[in-house]
């Protein structure tokens, strides 16, 4: 049952949309910032729902449509991603349908013509497809009321995964005044929050922010060092149960796929590189539980719906704390006990740092140099995450701007004793600030490892700090164990890092 568009607030009163919810999805209840959400959206009051991985931000925009009985606009910024929530609605009861560029003529006719009629209740389109002029007309036609920005942190130039097509969105308001806009994101800091709300034009705007801790997954950050036996160390953890290995490269998505499969296990690639039809094959295998383990890039994983994952590999570093936050979000969201662990090496830094500087020459990435330092921030930020600072739940919650109450979470490797402490601290600490000074407090943490360590390197010798006293002076750790403890002092605020994209070390009064 649907109620009209012109239906009094009353109509749409909490027991009405609990049978709707009942109904379709088959929940008994809402969770409270889901109930606060679907009023929002009931109400025509602008909002922002941050809500991590599993949290069940879908349904916030998807009950309150079919409540409502008209027409609400979704932005997705991916065709296979709307597919499968468009299957998945259908497959509830509900009628919704999307435009793209996979469809025929006909294809998208029979849609515009079942919009005309009043037969859909969530309309999915791309934020290209918004821009033109002929959808923008479709849209007037149908007296559009309500819009719903699916990954919008998309629009925020500070956010994780910045799309300029976003960027148009934000012509929304000025096209269509009388609607309200609701934005939807897994990840968004209190910086990107603000952006959002700014580029949508949102007005009066109700702001939404759940818990980023799930208490249910345990953290383990290890250095890298032979990947194949680290991966099947892990699996061996978790046999017979379902996880995702998620690799930097396609080709390494396909070596290890390949490898393990040979081992008996069954492994499936995913990556952008591959056909549509082998994709969804992998996917609906995956998700249908006839394959346990997918192996893939970042390309994997939106709109995955599988419950009991009980581990998330990241077998080298992501490009951003929100990326790593959404994609081990995607592990336990039966509320079970699950593990993230991720691989870590130095080279990793590099290779985002070759991705950035490729993106921007073949034009796939913005030139401005405010892309770039945010890009490198961004990097900065997951170096320091691998770095053993601090309780790895603590340092999640905080990024995202949220306070951490408990002293010690007992679920990552550095609560639960995996790692040893450094014999002689201090004494450590005092050669690591000295070396700062010595070189003029004019270069970054990699580089004070590197003299520390007693590289041999031409950049060394040429500026003559092979001659300093602190040449060498940690030469029995290994650079990557240096530059750790560096970021501890960091994060104790012993020592200050510049944020630009050649981050510099500076003493302060604590050092």
């Amino acid at each position: 049952m649907t109620e009209s568009a012109s239906a009094p607030r009353d109509e749409f009163s909490l027991d009405r949309l609990l049978a709707v919810v009942r109904q379709h999805w088959g929940f008994a209840s809402l969770r409270p910032l889901q109930e606060a959400a679907m009023r929002a959206v009931l109400d025509g009051r602008d909002s922002l729902l941050v809500l991590p991985t599993g949290g069940g931000k879908s349904l916030c925009y998807q009950a309150p449509a079919v409540l409502r009985g008209d027409t609400t606009v979704v932005i997705s910024p991916l065709i296979a991603l709307m597919k499968d929530q468009v299957d998945g609605l259908i497959a509830c009861g509900v009628p919704a349908a999307q435009l793209n560029s996979s469809q025929s003529p006909d294809e998208q006719r029979d849609v515009e013509r079942q919009l005309r009629e009043g037969r859909v209740r969530l309309l999915f389109a791309s934020p290209e497809r918004m821009a033109t002029p002929a959808f923008r007309q479709l849209l007037r036609e149908l007296d559009v009321r309500r819009f719903a920005i699916d990954e919008a942190h998309c629009i925020s130039h500070w956010g994780h995964d910045f799309r300029p097509e976003y960027r148009q969105l934000r012509q929304i308001r000025e096209l269509f005044p009388q609607a309200s806009i609701h934005g939807f994101t897994a990840t968004a800091t209190a910086r990107v929050r603000l952006d959002i709300v700014e580029q949508l034009g949102l007005r009066d705007v109700e702001i939404l922010v759940g818990n980023f801790d799930r208490p249910n997954l345990t953290y383990r950050v290890t250095a890298r060092h032979d990947s194949l036996r680290q991966v099947r160390e892990v699996l061996e953890r978790h046999k017979g149960e379902a996880g995702i290995v998620y690799c930097l490269r396609r080709k390494d998505v396909d070596s290890l796929a390949l490898a393990l499969k040979q081992e008996g296990i069954n492994a499936r690639p995913y990556h952008a590189g591959m056909s549509p039809a082998e994709r969804k094959a992998a996917q609906e295998a995956f998700a249908g539980e006839e394959c346990d383990v997918i192996v893939a890039t970042v390309a994997f994983g939106m709109g995955i719906d599988r419950s009991n994952i009980r581990f998330v590999l990241h077998a080298g570093m992501p490009k951003s704390i929100e990326h790593y936050q959404q994609e081990t979000g995607r592990a336990g969201r039966d509320g079970l006990e699950a593990e993230c662990v991720l691989l870590f090496s130095p080279a990793d830094i590099m290779f985002w740092r070759w991705m950035l500087d490729k993106s921007i020459e073949e034009g796939t990435a913005p030139a401005d140099s405010e892309y770039r330092d945010n890009f490198l921030r961004h990097i900065n930020d997951m170096d320091r995450y691998c770095s053993p600072i601090q309780c790895r739940h603590r340092t999640l919650v905080e990024y995202f701007g949220q306070s951490y109450e408990a002293t010690t979470c007992q679920a990552c490797d550095i609560c639960l004793g995996d790692l040893a402490a450094v014999e002689d601290s201090q004494t450590v600490a005092k050669k690591i600030l000295s070396c700062v000074k010595r070189v003029d407090e004019r270069f970054g943490a990699g580089y004070v490892a590197s003299v520390l360590h007693g590289d041999n390197s031409e950049l060394i010798r040429q500026r003559g700090h092979d001659k300093l006293s602190t040449y060498g002076l940690l030469k029995e750790h290994s650079v990557r164990d240096i530059r750790d403890w560096v970021h501890q002092l960091i994060a104790q605020h012993v020592v200050e890092q510049t944020d630009s994209e050649y981050p510099v070390l500076r003493l302060n009064a604590a050092s």
